[in-house]
């Protein structure tokens, strides 16, 4: 690949999605978009690049788009984060919010749903605090594919067994054919949308706990400050955001500080 067609991608890809591509992550281009040249019947991710610059096809960049957007997911990926959402967040948001009994939780890049499904789990183990109560959980991708295969709420024996404890598989999930489906009760209780981050934040609504985890480390630093920006401005007084282990908002933006004691969540800067 010629650096002017590696820079033509990395630009496309940054102004469609916000990913920045660096010349170390190169192999990346090879092996999410043979698969596209083969399907447009063509010899080379070189020519792939070749006929994206000749046209103005919007679905081959949008397919182009979706296939280097970063789809990793896993049910309660790396743990903690979901234990003191259940044992320290969950309870003190239901107290919080007594009056009107109702919350909102946003799953940025959702992926193929592990998050925000072990979201709804956690709320439904909790189901008898939160009786009469109203909550939503939202979860948003830019891939259509990715959000379909979300919302189908089917994994395969490898994705259950990354992080899901026997006992929920068993309880909220039901065997079909090679495949693990999770049971109506849970998948309704998620609601999927596509959505690019790069995009005005407040058509979402208000929520009160954001999880936007593993995401802004794609993202330069100006692409992360309007995010985070974005994300203040959807979000109650009180609200929290969590990020990724290796995600910070230290330098990035002067509207969220990290709450003391809880590792990877941050509250609003009154």
């Amino acid at each position: 690949m010629t650096p002017e067609d590696f820079d033509f991608i990395s630009k496309l890809l940054r102004a469609r999605s916000g990913l920045v591509l660096t010349q170390d992550k190169a192999y990346l281009l090879e092996s999410r978009l043979m698969p596209i040249a083969r399907k447009n019947e063509l010899q080379s991710v070189d020519d792939l690049i070749g006929k994206m610059r000749r046209s103005n096809d919007d679905a081959l960049l949008v397919e182009v788009t979706e296939a280097m957007t970063t789809n990793e997911s896993f049910f309660f990926r790396d743990q903690k984060p979901f234990d003191m959402f259940r044992d320290e967040i969950l309870p003190d948001l239901i107290e919080r919010r007594a009056t009107s009994r109702s919350f909102r939780i946003w799953c940025a890049a959702a992926s193929s749903g592990q998050e925000p499904f072990t979201l709804s789990m956690i709320l439904k183990e909790a189901a008898a605090k939160l009786a009469g109560w109203r909550h939503d959980i939202v979860g948003t991708d830019i891939s259509h594919d990715i959000l379909a295969k979300a919302a189908s709420g089917k994994y395969t024996q490898f994705e259950v067994q990354r992080g899901l404890p026997i006992q929920l598989l068993i309880k909220y999930f039901e065997k079909i054919e090679d495949q693990w489906q999770i049971k109506p009760e849970i998948r309704q209780m998620v609601s999927y949308k596509y959505f690019n981050l790069l995009d005005d934040l407040k058509s979402l609504g208000t929520f009160d706990i954001v999880f936007c985890r593993n995401v802004l480390i794609y993202f330069d630093q100006p692409t992360k400050s309007k995010v985070l920006d974005g994300v203040a401005n959807m979000m109650p007084p009180d609200g929290l955001l969590f990020l990724g282990g290796a995600e910070t908002v230290l330098g990035i933006t002067d509207r969220f500080r990290p709450v003391k004691g809880k590792r990877g969540v941050y509250e609003l800067i009154p």
